[in-house]
């Protein structure tokens, strides 16, 4: 997922679509995905959750990032036998992007070891027959963290399910910020605002953009679109700063903790579709919002 980044002098950020690349962001090119599109962007978006699946018993203090996104590679390479999106995308070197503690999206995997306490969102892409499906998800290391980083994982859940709650046909894009923000002022935590959800399709990014905060964009609904909805809450500002070493990373600005889901959806007739969907995940993958 492209991302364009104000502070980067080089447009190669990927996985969230910057805000700022569209003048007129009501001006969109949105796609409506055939019956048999939709069969496929179900494959892939089943292969992305169980990439998440697969990687979660070894999420454990000790292991390197590095050593959890070379297992999510050879998983999507030799067992499903499909590609991974982020490897090589505008130069990104690794298969995920493993954002640990106050790294708010795009974390390179390396030889960072995780601790227990820690919190951290592994984002997985995966391409099957030219089509994408894309996910994330939050792990709290050793099981044990600070109340705080529970009740923010918590948040940027509780978050993507009431954005997933408001999509029907003929709902406003909207609807999602507004949504999310009722649930993040509850905690009172914050919402990113540089970075955003996407189409989604034989494409990494497609329109719409999708605002996790509250907004007047205005765009109804339609059974077809696929996007994914895709909060980042952070305990303290949203403002957020780019590594510029790597030209990839993202932290929050005030150095405090960030937590993030990620589904892609599908607008049905009654409602949507959750393409990702977890087996562990206590929601139905089928939402009849009409």
């Amino acid at each position: 997922m492209i991302i364009f980044n104000a502070t980067c002098h080089k447009p190669r950020f990927f996985h969230i679509i910057f805000l700022k690349l569209k003048k007129d962001i009501t001006k969109m090119d949105i796609s409506l995905k055939s019956a048999g599109e939709i069969e496929k962007m179900r494959v892939a978006g089943k292969l992305a959750a169980d990439v998440l699946e697969m990687i979660t018993p070894y999420v454990v203090p000790g292991v390197t990032t590095e050593e959890l996104d070379d297992r999510c590679l050879e998983y999507i390479e030799k067992t499903q036998h499909a590609i991974s999106a982020c490897l090589g995308y505008n130069g990104y070197p690794k298969c995920t992007c493993i954002s640990v503690n106050e790294v708010v999206c795009h974390g390179i995997p390396g030889k960072k070891h995780l601790h227990k306490g820690d919190i951290v969102n592994i984002d997985v892409t995966v391409i099957k027959d030219k089509y994408y499906g894309d996910t994330s998800m939050m792990f709290i290391v050793g099981d044990e963290t600070s109340v705080r980083n529970h009740k923010l994982c918590e948040c940027a859940q509780e978050s993507l399910y009431a954005g997933i709650k408001t999509v029907r046909p003929g709902s406003n894009l909207a609807d999602i910020g507004t949504a999310i923000g009722k649930i993040a002022r509850r905690y009172g935590f914050s919402i990113v605002r540089d970075y955003c959800g996407h189409g989604i399709g034989t494409q990494f990014h497609e329109d719409p953009q999708v605002l996790h905060y509250p907004n007047d964009l205005d765009v109804l609904l339609e059974p077809g679109m696929t996007f994914t909805i895709e909060p980042m809450i952070n305990a303290g500002t949203w403002k957020c700063k780019v590594n510029r070493k790597d030209g990839w990373t993202v932290t929050t600005a005030d150095h405090q903790p960030s937590a993030q889901y990620e589904h892609t959806i599908l607008v049905t007739d009654y409602g949507c579709e959750i393409l990702t969907l977890r087996s562990n995940e206590n929601f139905e993958r089928y939402v009849k919002n009409v």
